[in-house]
């Protein structure tokens, strides 16, 4: 399946202009960093993103849970009052957990190499 970014950037630009906001705006209100919104929106770095990102995105902006990741995948996007996808929304979950497990491993390890910094430089102050 081929994933179509240059399609979702152009969706989020337009409806950013139709509702007036600012980038800082939508970083705010759907609590997804400024950084992954400039990129999306400017489509400036291609990259997997999870599912939870883009439905936090398409929510903020007044869609359909799931109507970014529709038009990604190049399909037609729900109308606002459909029903959400369950399976999608399970797995949307998991990535969101995957992602914060990864994040949280990420910082995990820079705890332990910085304790053992200080472990080193108090033995060797002895």
């Amino acid at each position: 399946m081929s994933e179509d970014w240059a399609a979702v950037a152009k969706a989020i630009s337009e409806r950013v202009n139709e509702l007036g906001w600012r980038q800082r705006e939508l970083a705010e209100r759907s609590h997804v960093s400024q950084a992954i919104v400039r990129e999306l929106q400017h489509h400036t770095v291609e990259r997997r993103r999870s599912a939870r990102t883009l439905e936090a995105l398409s929510t903020t902006l007044g869609w359909h849970p799931q109507h970014l990741l529709a038009v990604l995948e190049g399909r037609v996007p729900p109308h606002r009052d459909e029903p959400a996808d369950d399976d999608r929304g399970l797995w949307s979950r998991l990535d969101a957990l995957e992602d914060r497990l990864a994040d949280i491993t990420e910082r995990l390890e820079d705890v332990q190499t910085n304790l053992a910094t200080v472990v080193e430089h108090v033995r060797n102050k002895r």
